[in-house]
């Protein structure tokens, strides 16, 4: 199977990593097989060493992800499609696939940047929620139009959404799943920049690449203690902190920063 015909390419550009859902002709929507490549992906991403940042991205112009498809995964998920294939079968039979490949229950401290080329709607916009820093198209539109279709965003987006945007504006955009545009999902925070199309991914590597210049511990550590200490009390997140300053300044990264600037050169982070 040639590339083109992959559901997801998955590439590495030395310590980047880039996720490209490939399915442009169905706006990238996800599929049995997209899903679980998407998750093996996920997970070679966390464990190797050598990459510190990551990219998800569509392939096309049209569209990031229109969410699940309606003809293979939401029949299987219901319950109104048997498993047909060894991906079918991974789907329902292997709780790891969901959760990494929609970046809800699979820990990973390394952050992410979504590079938005067009429609994030659904599962795609649940995803994206997965994310740390977003970068849209002027063209793309963001949505759940779930209840639409008499069912419910069911990969992070009822717990997520309410807390990167405010109770009201998360509750409209989940019981009424009318898209809403660019510029709008910047004024409520749910992205950062907004470029124009063709500068998308030009944007997204910037970003990229600075995270990835920076010490690696400290970043992960940054990202570890930021989600494990979403909606803990404030003493037991100072606990949880205090723990990622130990591991930050004891590593070798701490020393090599502070020594570098001293002597008016580029730091050599090693990730130790």
């Amino acid at each position: 199977m040639n590339d083109g015909a992959l559901p997801l390419l998955y590439t590495k550009d030395g310590p980047i990593a880039t996720f490209t859902l490939n399915r442009p002709a169905a706006r990238n929507a996800l599929t049995p097989e997209l899903v679980c490549r998407l998750a093996d992906a996920v997970r070679d991403f966390v464990e190797d060493p050598a990459l510190r940042v990551g990219i998800v991205t569509g392939a096309g112009e049209k569209a990031f992800c229109a969410g699940g498809d309606l003809g293979t995964m939401l029949p299987l998920l219901s319950g109104d499609r048997a498993p047909a294939d060894a991906w079918d079968r991974r789907v329902l039979d292997e709780p790891f696939v969901m959760a990494a490949s929609s970046l809800r229950e699979f820990p990973i401290d390394k952050p992410l940047v979504a590079a938005i080329n067009g429609a994030c709607l659904a599962g795609g916009m649940e995803m994206a929620l997965g994310t740390d820093i977003r970068v849209a198209a002027d063209t793309a539109i963001f949505g759940w139009p779930e209840v639409r279709r008499a069912v419910i965003p069911f990969a992070g987006s009822l717990v997520r959404l309410p807390r990167q945007v405010p109770h009201a504006l998360a509750m409209e955009l989940l019981l009424v799943g009318e898209p809403i545009g660019a510029a709008e999902a910047h004024r409520i925070g749910l992205v950062n920049h907004v470029v124009a199309a063709s500068d998308v991914m030009a944007k997204a590597l910037d970003l990229a690449r600075r995270i990835a210049a920076n010490g690696p511990v400290a970043v992960q550590a940054v990202k570890r203690t930021v989600r494990t200490t979403s909606g803990v009390p404030l003493e037991q997140g100072f606990v949880l902190e205090d723990g990622a300053k130990r591991i930050v300044m004891a590593s070798e990264d701490a020393r090599e920063g502070p020594r570098a600037f001293m002597e008016k050169r580029e730091p050599r982070y090693t990730g130790r």
